[in-house]
């Protein structure tokens, strides 16, 4: 496997919804997108190809992924922002180990509006997020 990590796994979505339950000003939330950010392990250089670089997002973002034998899909990726990082986790743990088509079915951004962080970013950063979840539906599209 390509850029194993723990979200999707070992990190669940239930566990987010704990995790971010107690956040109720925006900067706990943003210290635990921080700490989201740090248990993405970072892409290794060679990883870091021009073509998995998205465009349209504030920071460097590099999203890759491998269609596993058993029909499902493993994304990987890395930031060079911590926010952006943190996000990117959270999209990780929504699609990790997911076919295809249950990729497309999710509705990626419900998970941001439950954390509380969705209505918090910049527009820029909220422009970028929007980036990621459209590779992400354009890749999981041409797997089917």
């Amino acid at each position: 496997m390509l850029a194993p990590h723990p979200f999707g796994t070992e990190i669940t979505v239930q566990q987010l919804l704990a995790l971010f339950s107690d956040k109720s000003q925006w900067e706990d939330r943003y210290r635990q997108l921080i700490q989201l950010a740090k248990q993405l392990p970072p892409l290794p250089e060679e990883l870091k190809q021009q073509q998995l670089e998205l465009k349209g997002c504030e920071n460097r973002v590099w999203l890759g992924h491998q269609l596993n034998e058993d029909g499902t899909l493993h994304f990987y990726g890395d930031s060079e922002g911590r926010i952006v990082k943190g996000i990117l986790a959270i999209l990780l743990t929504q699609i990790e180990g997911k076919t295809p088509q249950q990729v497309i079915e999710i509705e990626l951004m419900a998970l941001f509006d439950q954390l509380g962080i969705h209505q918090q970013l910049s527009t820029s950063r909220s422009q970028g997020l929007d980036s990621l979840v459209s590779a992400i539906r354009q890749t999981a599209e041409s797997c089917l």
